[in-house]
């Protein structure tokens, strides 16, 4: 039987290489996904329509984690992000908070500074 923390740390892999099919298979039906900044994603669909459209313009992300704990079915991770966005590299460090319900996520939420993506928006 798959830990919680082993099922988020193959989840963040997926994101290497995966296609928005295979990484919306993590979720619950009715999961929530946060990115604090922005308004959450409800629903496995919502998240689908995300992914497809974040995955079609950034390309793959390489999750870097530094530290993760695990309490009951809570996960939470500290990492880098990385990806591209118009030729620019970005690394973009985050926190995360995953909620896993009989083997799938059911929330994620992750917190981090929007600057480093905001900057790129002035050049």
């Amino acid at each position: 039987m798959t830990t919680p923390s082993e099922l988020v740390t193959e989840f963040c892999s997926e994101w290497r290489t995966g296609t928005p099919e295979s990484i919306v298979e993590y979720f619950t039906d009715d999961a929530v996904y946060h990115n604090i900044p922005m308004q959450p994603l409800v629903g496995k669909p919502a998240i689908l329509e995300f992914l497809r459209g974040f995955l079609a313009n950034f390309g793959n992300i390489d999750f870097d984690i530094h530290h993760q704990a695990e309490i009951g079915d809570t996960v939470m991770n500290e990492r880098v992000d990385r990806f591209t966005i118009n030729d620019n590299k970005i690394e973009l460090p985050v926190m995360g908070s995953f909620e896993v319900r009989d083997g799938k996520i059911a929330a994620w939420r992750d917190y981090f500074d929007m600057a480093p993506l905001t900057a790129l928006g002035g050049q």
